[in-house]
């Protein structure tokens, strides 16, 4: 069993506005290539996780807390629930939504907003914390669109593609962005 233990609890979160804020991140590898080379023609595949409440595929996110950077907490986020490790390479932008399980005394209407990150997978661990209540899966760009529960999280998934121009995004198109670097 893995040494990590995963937080808990809401006494450190932070709220900021109404909104409790979360980080998480896209996990990505280009398959066939430990190289994080977004010119080598390589396929970008992304890792979702499954969620313990119900269908649907997730990013790993989760709480940014009073202790911590919002890079490390989406770093913090991805090895606890998806057991992966790597680099951060892109802030994606904010999202928000509204969550109805994690209304509480601090957000009453379960207000959120996360910070998105694009994570080069670097190491996928054998054992992690969440591993009893998650799976893993590495998807294409189009079955993870496909396969995204929510919307906010299909358009982080836009803004990773537009970063890595991966000539391909939600709605098809080829996008113009500008490559990692």
């Amino acid at each position: 069993m893995s040494d990590l233990v995963a937080r808990t609890g809401r006494l450190k979160q932070r709220y900021e506005n109404g909104y409790r804020l979360v980080a998480g991140c896209v996990p990505f590898r280009y398959r066939g290539s430990d190289v994080c080379d977004s010119n080598s023609g390589k396929t970008v595949e992304v890792l979702m996780i499954s969620s313990p409440s119900g269908p649907g595929l997730l990013f790993p996110k989760g709480g940014w807390e009073n202790d911590e950077t919002v890079e490390e907490a989406a770093i913090r986020e991805s090895i606890e629930e998806a057991g992966v490790r790597g680099d951060l390479k892109d802030f994606l932008g904010y999202f928000e939504f509204r969550s109805k399980t994690h209304q509480d005394e601090f957000n009453p209407e379960g207000l959120c907003k996360a910070a998105m990150f694009a994570l080069f997978v670097k190491e996928e661990l054998h054992s992690w914390p969440e591993q009893k209540f998650r799976n893993r899966s590495w998807l294409s760009l189009s079955e993870s669109f496909g396969s995204c529960r929510h919307a906010w999280m299909r358009d982080a998934l836009d803004c990773f593609c537009k970063c890595h121009e991966c000539g391909l995004t939600r709605k098809g198109q080829f996008s113009l962005s500008s490559k990692l670097e």
